[in-house]
């Protein structure tokens, strides 16, 4: 069952590239005692997610921050090392935590994984965003289509705060 409003998230680990390579993060490492806006994508530089997503994101980044929110997580089931590249590239102002779900683990904890098997992708996240106040989903914005950006894109998170 997919996760819902006032759910807390499951215990489950992230990858996060640092300079000593790739560091384990726990749901209480990044979520815990924070105000988090969390977009998730089925995959990195994948044409919506890279040409349409992430740029919402950042355009409504200091906007966000200056209504509470305390960090910006952007998750996708990607390795360490995808997601680094990606942050590289389109994150300029380091605006965002970029979480890997290599193995899928948070995504299916939450009930939230697409089977894209059929375009050679595998198992991948559904394109959604939240906003989570110390572990708890206190809003969830999923997609009906994953190659569309119609409710989880930073504008309409930020139109939530």
């Amino acid at each position: 069952m997919a996760i819902q409003i006032g759910d807390k998230l499951p215990e489950a680990k992230f990858r996060v590239m640092t300079a000593e390579g790739p560091q384990v993060k726990t749901t209480d490492d990044v979520f815990k005692g924070k105000k988090v806006a969390l977009f998730a994508v089925p995959g990195a530089y994948t044409g919506t997610c890279h040409k349409m997503h992430l740029p919402s994101i950042f355009l409504n980044a200091y906007a966000m921050k200056d209504k509470g929110v305390d960090t910006i997580a952007i998750v996708s089931v990607n390795d360490a090392f995808v997601m680094n590249a990606w942050k590289r590239d389109t994150d300029q102002r380091d605006e965002a935590i970029f979480l890997a779900d290599g193995n899928a683990d948070f995504t299916k904890a939450i009930g939230m994984e697409l089977d894209a098997s059929a375009n050679g992708l595998g198992i991948r996240s559904k394109r959604y965003s939240m906003l989570i106040e110390d572990g708890v989903v206190k809003k969830l914005n999923l997609e009906a289509m994953p190659g569309k950006v119609e409710v989880s894109g930073g504008d309409t998170l930020l139109g939530q705060l």
